[in-house]
C-alpha cells in the first residue's frame, strides 16, 4: 500500500501531474476569494462573528445537499468534463460579480459564496472518482497524499499571499487573480485523458432514474459496514473542526499577526501547511497494516489535544505551532479515509460514495460553524472557552473511534 515515491510518481504519471498542477493553481486562488469574503462580511456588519461564520455556513449548507446529486453525476458522465465545466462555471460567476460590482452588502457576499460552491460541489466528487481511473491501486495512497498536500500548501500560499495582496492592493485585485486561476485549471484539465466512467456505465438523463441511483448509492453504502465506517471519519473531525475553521478567523483578527487580512492569512497558512505536512510525512505509518485500524482514532484525538494548546497559550508562536500540528493530524485522517474508500468502493459507485462523504463532512461543518457563530455572537462563551470545547469534542470522537470502530477494522484486516 505504501506505493512509490512522490517525485518518481509525479515524473511517471503524466495525467496525475497535470491534474496536480491545475489543483495547486486553482486551490491557491480559492483562498484569495475566501479571505476577501471574510473581510467583506466583517466590514458590512462591524465585525459580527455570526456574519463572518455565515460565509462558511452558506458554503457548507449549499455544498451538502448538492453532493449526493453531483456524486451521482460523477458515476454517469465524464469526470473530466465535469471538472472542466465546474472551473468554467466558477470563472464565469466570479467575472460576473466583479463586472457588475455585486458585493456591496452581506446578502450579495453570501450569494457569491453560494454560487462558487456550486462549481466546487461538481468538481470534488468527480476528482475523487477520477483518481482511481488514472492511478493504479499501489499509487492511490501516494496520489491522495499529494492531493491533500497540494490542497494544503495551496491554502497556505493562497491565504498567506492572498491576505498580503488584499491588504496592499484591495479585494477586487484578489478576486481577479482567483478568476484567472479557474481559467488556467480549465485549460490544464482539457488536456487530460477521459478517465471514466466507461461508456457502458453511462445512462439516460431521466430525473426519476437519476434520483433512484442516488438512493441506490446510499443502499450500497449502508450494506457495507467497512465503507460506512470510513464515511464517519471526516464528519467526526468536523464536529469540532468546522467550528475551529471559523474560530481561526477570529484568532487572526485578534492575535495581532499583522493587519486583519494578513493576520487571517498567517493563521490559515499554518493550517494549510500543517494539513499537508501530516499525511506526506506519515505516509509510511499509514501503510503499516498493524497500525491501520487505529490511525483515524489517534489522528482525531491528536487534532483535539493540540487545540487544547491553541486555547491555552498566549497568542504567538506556540499558537501557530499547535495549529500547524493539529491540522497535520486531521490531514492524516482525511487522506487515509479517502484512500481506503477508493480501495473499498467499486468504480461504478465511487462518485456516489465520494458525494456522500462530502455530504457528511460539509453538513457537520456547517452545523458546527453555525453553533460556534451563535455562541460567539451572543457572548455565551469566550473565544478560548469555545476552542477548548471543540478540542474536547474531537478527543471524544477519537476515543469513540478507537473503542467502537478500531476492533472491527482490525477484524476485517485479520
Amino acid at each position: 500500500m505504501a506505493g512509490i515515491g512522490y517525485v518518481e510518481f509525479l515524473r511517471k504519471n503524466r495525467s496525475f501531474r497535470k491534474l496536480f498542477i491545475s489543483d495547486m493553481v486553482m486551490f491557491t486562488g480559492d483562498w484569495f476569494t475566501v479571505i476577501a469574503m471574510f473581510l467583506l462580511a466583517a466590514e458590512a456588519t462591524d465585525n459580527s462573528p455570526l456574519a463572518i461564520a455565515g460565509v462558511l455556513v452558506a458554503r457548507s449548507f449549499t455544498f451538502a445537499p448538492l453532493e449526493p446529486i453531483t456524486g451521482m453525476l460523477a458515476d454517469r458522465y465524464s469526470r473530466k468534463s465535469l471538472m472542466l465545466g465546474s472551473n468554467l462555471l466558477s470563472f464565469f460567476i466570479l467575472v460576473t460579480f466583479l463586472a457588475l460590482d455585486l458585493m456591496g452588502d452581506l446578502f450579495t457576499i453570501y450569494l457569491l459564496a453560494i454560487s462558487l460552491v456550486i462549481g466546487r460541489a461538481v468538481y470534488d466528487p468527480a476528482q475523487t472518482a477520477y483518481l482511481p481511473n488514472v492511478c493504479t491501486e499501489e499509487e492511490l495512497l501516494t496520489a491522495n497524499a499529494l492531493v491533500s498536500g497540494g490542497w494544503s500548501a495551496s491554502m497556505g500560499f493562497g491565504a498567506g499571499i492572498g491576505g498580503l495582496v488584499i491588504s496592499q492592493y484591495g479585494i477586487e485585485v484578489g478576486l481577479m487573480i482567483d478568476s484567472v486561476t479557474f481559467l488556467f485549471a480549465a485549460v490544464m484539465i482539457s488536456t487530460l485523458p477521459h478517465g471514466g466512467p466507461d461508456q457502458s456505465e453511462r445512462k439516460s438523463a431521466n430525473p426519476i432514474e437519476m434520483f433512484r441511483e442516488i438512493f441506490a448509492g446510499w443502499k450500497y453504502i449502508l450494506a457495507r459496514p467497512h465503507i460506512r465506517r470510513l464515511l464517519l471519519a471526516k464528519g467526526g473531525w468536523a464536529t469540532g473542526g468546522g467550528a475551529q475553521v471559523f474560530l481561526l478567523i477570529l484568532i487572526g483578527m485578534e492575535a495581532g499577526f499583522g493587519e486583519v487580512a494578513a493576520g487571517i492569512g498567517v493563521v490559515y497558512l499554518c493550517r494549510g501547511f500543517g494539513s499537508g505536512f501530516g499525511p506526506i510525512v506519515a505516509r509510511p505509518l499509514m501503510a503499516m497494516e498493524k497500525l491501520m485500524p487505529y490511525i483515524i482514532g489517534f489522528a482525531l484525538a491528536g487534532a483535539g489535544l493540540l487545540y487544547i494548546g491553541v486555547s491555552t497559550f498566549e497568542w504567538g508562536l506556540l499558537t501557530l505551532v499547535c495549529i500547524f500540528f493539529s491540522h497535520g493530524f486531521s490531514g492524516v485522517s482525511w487522506v487515509f479515509s479517502t484512500t481506503m474508500l477508493q480501495k473499498r468502493s467499486d468504480d461504478e459507485w465511487m462518485g456516489r460514495v465520494a458525494g456522500t462523504d462530502n455530504l457528511i463532512i460539509t453538513l457537520t461543518m456547517g452545523i458546527s460553524t453555525l453553533l460556534a457563530g451563535l455562541a460567539m455572537e451572543n457572548e455565551v462563551v469566550e473565544l478560548r472557552e469555545i476552542l477548548m470545547i471543540t478540542a474536547g469534542v474531537q478527543i471524544a470522537v477519537g476515543v469513540l473511534w478507537l473503542t467502537l470502530a478500531s476492533p472491527n477494522e482490525k477484524k476485517m484486516l485479520d
